[in-house]
């Protein structure tokens, strides 16, 4: 069977491991950062406009994938809102000694409410695991995408990527 971004629309184990946007282990341990997995060699860019702490580059030409460095990057999750490919993320792998927080943009309505709980979803929207929602943001700035954190089982920081759809 064919996988990766070109065949299913999501992103291969193999893609991810080789992505300049997804920073190296010893980062995850020293606190919030952003998770690019964008795979896709486009003419996209505006993720390196967002950040302010110049952490995001995409450089000339405009088709790079982006890279981050984890060194700049705070977590601040300003470029997760700015993606329109909804490719980015922010971890923060010990919020509990049990726990990882996942920030994720959320396009659905209506929004989860802070302090439920949730099933959750991989890339292809297939249950993990269940987690608590910890906040819900939604701002001008941010065109209408909501953010959503959610408190998750440690082991699963880099495999939740939204709350599964109940049809």
């Amino acid at each position: 069977m064919k996988e990766g971004v070109k065949y299913t629309g999501i992103p291969s184990r193999q893609e991810l491991s080789s992505c300049p946007g997804i920073v190296d282990t010893e980062r995850f341990e020293k606190g919030p950062v952003a998770v690019i997995e964008c795979v896709q060699e486009i003419p996209c860019n505006p993720c390196e406009d967002a950040c302010p702490f110049r952490a995001i580059r995409v450089g000339s030409p405009i088709t790079n994938l982006p890279t981050l460095d984890g060194e700049k990057c705070t977590g601040c999750g300003v470029c997760i809102t700015q993606c329109p490919g909804l490719a980015i993320f922010k971890v923060h792998k010990n919020y509990t000694d049990t726990t990882a927080l996942v920030e994720f943009p959320y396009e659905y309505f209506p929004s989860p409410e802070v302090g439920a709980e949730v099933d959750l979803g991989g890339r292809d929207g297939a249950f993990i695991t269940k987690g608590k929602v910890v906040k819900v943001q939604r701002n001008k700035k941010s065109d209408g995408t909501t953010v959503v954190a959610v408190e998750v089982p440690k082991e699963y920081f880099m495999d939740v990527r939204t709350i599964c759809r109940n049809k």
